[in-house]
């Protein structure tokens, strides 16, 4: 990979970094060994002015063209342009705004961030936050004061030009530390065809959707098909647009980072799985519930459940039955309820988070059919067995052997034929991403339970019978997504 630094004028970046080349707009725009540059080139866009039409502009948008990675992109510029760019403000990036400039006495503060840092320590983390959302090499952030809180007033790129005299020392460390500091540096990264971010927190241990594991068999499998795959975290949303795809290996949920990373990478005309809409779609059940019975795919006996209709889960469904909450997950937010005491008990909790929840009727079950469906196929099939002692699969209060029942995996080809295509048919409702369908064997009724985004794959489970064969069918899935979207870019 190539990294440049494209400026109006060279003297305005008057830094040395290892194996990154600067050179002025003008030549980057005009000559031909930089139109026909490999498409990982990275470019880095110091120019003096960003505005439409403007030499800067058109280095963004001509680096998108040739399949450069440009930073900032045209998005960004446009959304540095935008009145309402205080919406893209998050909750955690507010709390974060608030915590770090609270001791200031002025009614007015300028934030300058270098490659995502800043020369003051206690305001890094918040410099990174903002570089993450807003990815360009050089910012500066106005704040004004407003009945004790900070606002965030306006959001500029500038060249290296404005950067002044005192700091540039810490502009130099940080650019350099950028650059020597990443996995994919210059010198270390092996050239290939496309780039994957994989999006995993080391943080999540227990409810992780690929164990570290699984995660290394990830990258090995993409290292075959030419693909330079690269784990990241929340951290590294800033970088997002190096890369030609994005995996999220991490647990989704909307009102989430992982979330605002599929969305936006969706909407950078990048592959994600899992992308923005089935997440959307799974993470709530009332939406599924909806959605199954709409297109009449068999599942338990369910009730759109609302503060007036309660009654009829006594006559409709009868006792025990399960309440869930739209957005639970890994067995969280879901009860089994013996009687009309712990149904008023639960009620008064859930209907407190959301409007409408879901009431389904109790199938009990030693095992659930965990149907893995890609590009429309069932792709692997395990049965998934109650934690011991337990009606779920999990049991979210143990920790260690006896948090998880035990697992069979079960080549797709002979598991009940009705379970994979009632799940094939239940995933394809929500999209062509990539989906885990647990589906329920009762009296030889088969009934979708739920439809999961971003499902479990994990070493010696998911993985038992195909082995490195399931990593190598998901990067080549990447792979044709990933040509299809280069192909219609070039038409």
């Amino acid at each position: 990979m190539t990294a440049l630094i494209v400026t109006s004028d060279p003297k305005d970046w008057p830094f040395e970094i290892p194996d990154v080349q600067v050179l002025d707009a003008k030549s980057y725009l005009t000559c031909p060994e930089y139109a026909s540059a490999a498409r990982s080139t990275r470019v880095f866009n110091l120019c003096r002015s960003y505005r439409y039409q403007s030499m800067g502009y058109y280095v963004s948008l001509l680096a998108e063209a040739r399949g450069h990675k440009p930073m900032p992109g045209v998005t960004t510029l446009q959304d540095l342009k935008t009145r309402s760019l205080v919406r893209s403000v998050t909750a955690e990036l507010e709390e974060l705004i608030q915590k770090c400039l609270a001791p200031l006495q002025s009614e007015e503060f300028t934030l300058s961030i270098y490659f995502g840092r800043n020369m003051a320590q206690r305001y890094e983390r918040l410099s990174l936050q903002l570089f993450n959302l807003f990815p360009v090499p050089l910012l500066r952030v106005d704040f004004y004061r407003r009945d004790d809180a900070w606002i965030v007033r306006r959001i500029r790129a500038i060249p290296g030009a404005d950067v002044p005299e005192s700091h540039r020392p810490f502009v130099a460390e940080a650019a350099a530390r950028y650059f020597s500091g990443r996995s994919t540096s210059l010198k270390s990264r092996k050239r290939t065809r496309f780039d994957l971010a994989i999006l995993h927190n080391p943080e999540e241990k227990e409810n992780a959707p690929s164990d570290e594991a699984a995660l290394k068999k990830f990258l090995k499998a993409a290292e075959k098909q030419d693909i330079n795959a690269e784990l990241i975290t929340k951290d590294d949303s800033g970088r997002l647009l190096e890369f030609d795809a994005l995996f999220i290996r991490e647990t989704t949920s909307v009102d989430h980072h992982t979330y605002r990373f599929a969305r936006r990478a969706a909407s950078e005309g990048m592959v994600v799985i899992d992308d923005p809409i089935s997440i959307l779609r799974c993470t709530n059940k009332v939406y599924l519930a909806e959605l199954l019975t709409r297109h009449k795919v068999p599942t338990p006996r369910t009730i759109v459940l609302h503060r007036d209709n309660v009654d009829r889960i006594a006559s409709e469904l009868g006792f025990p039955c399960v309440l869930k909450k739209p957005d639970s997950s890994f067995s969280q937010g879901v009860v089994k309820v013996k009687d009309a005491v712990e149904l008023s008990t639960h009620l008064d909790e859930f209907l407190g988070e959301s409007d409408l929840l879901v009431a389904q009727e109790f199938l009990p079950t030693t095992f659930d059919w965990r149907i893995g469906v890609l590009d429309g196929k069932a792709l692997f099939a395990c049965r998934y067995f109650m934690a011991k002692g337990h009606w779920q699969i999990i049991r979210q209060e143990n920790h260690g052997s006896g948090r998880y029942g035990k697992t069979e995996a079960v080549p797709v080809e002979l598991a009940p034929r009705k379970a994979v295509d009632v799940a094939v048919k239940a995933a394809n409702l929500i999209g062509n991403g990539f989906y885990g369908v647990d589906v329920k064997e009762s009296d030889g009724r088969f009934t979708v339970i739920e439809v999961n985004d971003n499902p479990n794959v994990d070493v010696g489970v998911e993985d038992a019978l195909l082995k490195d064969e399931l990593y190598r069918r998901i990067m080549e899935t990447f792979v044709r997504r990933i040509e299809a979207a280069k192909a219609r870019h070039h038409v």
